[in-house]
């Protein structure tokens, strides 16, 4: 089962990846992915064994980001492939059957070839600017994952899509409007005072 809210780990001046992933638990994320970026194989391979204990104690689904073999090393749950990274096929290959696999889409196109090689859910966005990600894909706002979600209606496609990019609570219900299956989040809750208070606040 795909949760309707994911936390996608980062690292701030304030605190680690490991330690954002373990207040994002503490608040009631109960599924986490793991991105770190620009970083050795090993350094991504630590902290993916130590995401795997927090998210053990919390009973939370991880899933780490472009990096298949650490996921089956580690025994995550699953992995997420970007647009720069290698295809759900690819992946799929190293995993296996059993892993949850997703992918970053920002075109009916890129969902429509996720769907092909097998995706379990997809990440759709940026819904508007993040700072998150480096290399943006043209902005899709509130109209673009409609008219997504639209073509895969037509098309009778029914995969679970996560929106992503920049999001608030505020946007949520609106976009939940779309058929969107849920939301994925970073500054979110990375930034927010009241981690609990806000997860309680996004109306899912």
């Amino acid at each position: 089962m795909i949760s309707s809210l994911h936390y996608i780990s980062q690292q701030t001046t304030a605190a680690s990846h490991l330690e954002n992933i373990q207040s994002a638990c503490e608040a009631g994320c109960r599924w986490i992915q793991l991105r770190i970026k620009n970083e050795p194989e090993e350094t991504v391979l630590r902290s993916a064994l130590a995401a795997k204990a927090i998210c053990a104690a919390y009973n939370a689904t991880l899933i780490i980001n472009d990096h298949p073999r650490i996921a089956v090393k580690v025994g995550a749950h699953g992995v997420h492939v970007g647009k720069q990274d290698m295809t759900v096929a690819a992946a799929r290959a190293i995993t296996g059957s059993n892993f949850i696999i997703g992918g970053t889409a920002n075109t009916l196109e890129d969902i429509l070839t996720h769907v092909k090689e097998g995706a379990d859910y997809v990440g759709v966005g940026p819904y508007r600017f993040t700072k998150t990600k480096e290399k943006l894909s043209p902005i899709l706002g509130l109209e673009g994952i409609a008219d997504m979600m639209q073509a895969l209606k037509q098309r009778n496609i029914q995969i679970p899509v996560i929106a992503i990019g920049g999001i608030l609570a505020a946007d949520v219900p609106a976009l939940m409007q779309t058929g969107i299956h849920g939301i994925a989040v970073s500054g979110l809750i990375t930034h927010g005072e009241n981690k609990s208070q806000t997860i309680l606040s996004i109306t899912i």
